[in-house]
């Protein structure tokens, strides 16, 4: 994915010069679905998304109510577009336009088929606005892993993994298409909204607040976060150039504070390991509400505020999860939801060294365990870096996280320590902002600066034949 750029006229005295060129390809609908094995109607083929501009109003301070919205797509056609396709599961779509015209459009199985005045060319640049509605759900009493757009004690907060983005606006809704974002909220005076990004203003004026917030670098649909309602914000001041600031309801900010108040110091760790972070800005939020996970909204992670009630052994290491996440799984987003492991591998990997480092707990005992483990779960789900379902607990399943992080700790055996952070840090370096693939694993070049032997390949990493 690259940032939105200024369009590229062509001239038309290249066309004339150009007799003998094949002629351009006749406009064709965009694929319904970006290719994913585990969720083929996830995502929409034909175009790159470089943009999205997202406005939401809500009407009242009620966390449950129906929003207003618009989201304005600046995307680049990668064949010549009879139509193409948003995902949507939200309430309503009220208009369509293309370039400022109208466009038809229907809806179907949470797509929304998009149908231009005009048909677009290959490599056009164009923007799609529509208009639409959308609203937040109060989880069942029994239910404690509500995922999409949900209330907690005195708001709402998003959870889009790995589905769930496209209940919240239209999108396209796969990490594979990362696009850069600016989101305004217009929310009753007194009422706290924080997204993604950098806070890029805010202004109050006859009961009403408007905050503007930029997310600068490429972000997955999924990992977006609009937390809106009664929430306090802790500015923690700049950490190694990374402007921290914790979000927390307003309801737990007592019981959470002396854990968020950690978020520095989980940081300066992270870069120790791994090298630069990869935005301007992190933070934590904590919110009050049943849900038995933790998510990695960019820049600013998602987590239950009860969590925080328990020891630090019990929360730290989660908390460490989440953030080493913006690097592996954010900064780098998986280009199918089979290449998942990279995510949850990585981060399994940092949150077990960091229990070691602080807590006293033995990763060995841990990774010993997940291989006597590994012939069972490759059968019940599949290899780790081909995982077979794409429901919650197969995707996320063990075989992924201790699995994945067996994976690392067997490349770490064989290469030693030093090779292993070189090689760690030169990945996200070398990846930082795309979308990456098990594939890319296997054929990453040791860092030129080590003279360790040549890699094992991820397939046998994953099997685990490495060990001592």
């Amino acid at each position: 994915m690259r940032r939105l750029v200024a369009p590229i006229a062509v001239a038309a005295a290249f066309v004339c010069a150009a007799p003998a060129a094949a002629a351009p390809s006749q406009p064709s609908p965009g694929a319904v679905g970006i290719g994913d094995p585990l969720f083929p109607a996830l995502g929409n083929g034909g175009y790159d998304a470089e943009h999205y501009s997202l406005s939401l109003r809500y009407p009242t301070a009620d966390p449950q109510q129906t929003v207003t919205g618009s989201v304005t797509m600046f995307a680049r056609a990668t064949q010549a577009l009879s139509s193409f396709d948003l995902d949507f599961g939200g309430d309503s779509v009220e208009s369509v336009t293309v370039d400022g015209s109208p466009a038809t459009w229907t809806r179907f199985d949470e797509e929304l088929a998009i149908t231009p005045a005009q048909p677009l060319r290959d490599h056009k640049k164009f923007a799609v606005r529509v208009d639409f509605t959308a609203h937040p759900f109060t989880p069942a009493p029994d239910d404690n892993l509500p995922f999409g757009w949900f209330t907690v004690n005195g708001g709402s907060v998003t959870a889009g993994q790995p589905n769930f983005g496209h209940d919240i606006y239209p999108v396209n809704d796969h990490p594979a298409d990362k696009a850069s974002y600016d989101i305004h909220f217009d929310v009753p005076e007194g009422t706290t909204a924080v997204a993604n990004g950098d806070l890029v203003s805010r202004t109050t004026a006859n009961g009403r607040t408007v905050s503007v917030y930029s997310m600068d670098e490429p972000m997955a649909s999924e990992l977006i976060q609009l937390a809106v309602g009664q929430y306090d914000v802790t500015d923690r001041g700049d950490v190694d150039g990374v402007d921290v600031r914790d979000v927390s309801s307003s309801s737990a900010t007592d019981l959470v504070e002396p854990a968020l108040a950690r978020t520095p110091d989980h940081l300066r760790w992270m870069i120790d390991q791994v090298g630069r972070y990869p935005f301007d800005q992190y933070g934590v939020l904590a919110a009050d509400g049943l849900f038995f996970y933790a998510l990695e909204t960019q820049t600013l992670s998602l987590h239950p505020a009860f969590l925080f009630a328990r020891t630090a052994h019990d929360y730290e290491p989660i908390m460490v999860h989440e953030l080493a996440h913006q690097w592996f799984g954010d900064d780098l987003a998986p280009v199918r939801w089979q290449d998942v492991w990279l995510n949850e591998g990585h981060a399994d990997y940092y949150q077990q060294v960091y229990a070691e480092q602080f807590f006293g707990d033995d990763t060995v005992k841990y990774w010993h365990d997940a291989y006597q483990r590994a012939n069972q779960l490759r059968h019940d789900f599949g290899p780790v870096a081909l995982t077979t379902g794409n429901d919650i607990f197969t995707l996320f399943g063990d075989n992924v996280y201790s699995g994945g992080s067996l994976t690392l700790y067997a490349l770490r055996q064989v290469v030693g320590e030093d090779t292993f952070r070189d090689i760690e840090q030169t990945w996200v370096k070398r990846y930082s902002g795309q979308s990456v693939s098990t594939e890319q694993v296997a054929t990453a070049p040791t860092p030129a600066a080590t003279s360790s032997p040549a890699l094992p390949t991820a397939r046998s990493l994953e099997l685990g034949i490495y060990k001592r």
